[in-house]
């Protein structure tokens, strides 16, 4: 009995990974993300078990903390159950806290990564997130913390001050403050910048 913590990718269906897909199509239950595109789940058997944890504003399908019971649940019950996450399980993907609660209830789990939009998105889009001579490295920010944390963790600040590219995922609700940051922070209000919202899908 194992749970995949699975990454979907960043939103083409084609970029999730062959060993991803192989799970899916011999997964017992899949405990599915909203970033998760769902034609994926066409692959799945007929008497596979579906299961939406979406999250979006305003809408949930499941908390995280019923998600965690229901993989424990699941995972008690099933050989082969497929968590898919959108993205990379432990990029933004609360991968992270499902595999400490798995092996806290001693379930075995195994981790099948998956291509991050944050690196995907742009790439989709015909920006490199490096390029020799101008971006020698990145940084991968949220720009949606958790509203109910005591303080801001993200020092908006330091980050204006290194080089190279700043990927900040979640972040077109909060573009506007943002950007006044990394200007506070001394980032040349002249820096480029690309907005990609949807990225590799028809959208």
């Amino acid at each position: 009995m194992t749970v995949y913590l699975v990454g979907a990718g960043p939103g083409d269906p084609g970029l999730i990974t062959a060993k991803g897909l192989e799970l899916l199509k011999i997964a017992d239950a899949i405990v599915y993300d909203r970033l998760a595109n769902s034609e994926l789940l066409k692959s799945a058997k007929a008497s596979a078990v579906l299961i939406a944890a979406g999250k979006s504003p305003g809408s949930v399908d499941l908390t995280q903390d019923q998600t965690n019971d229901k993989l424990i649940e699941l995972g008690k019950k099933f050989d082969c159950v497929v968590r898919l996450k959108g993205g990379d399980p432990y990029v933004f993907g609360r991968g992270g806290e499902e595999a400490q609660i798995l092996i806290d209830n001693k379930i075995d789990f195994e981790v099948v990564p998956g291509i991050t939009s944050a690196i995907a998105s742009l790439a989709y889009a015909g920006v490199p997130i490096t390029q020799r001579g101008v971006a020698t490295n990145f940084t991968i920010v949220t720009g949606h913390e958790d509203p109910t944390k005591p303080a801001e963790q993200v020092k908006w600040a330091d980050l204006a001050k290194i080089e190279g590219t700043i990927a900040v995922l979640m972040g077109v609700a909060n573009r506007g403050s943002i950007a006044s940051s990394l200007i506070e922070g001394g980032k040349n209000p002249d820096t480029p910048v690309v907005i990609v919202r949807n990225g590799t899908t028809n959208d």
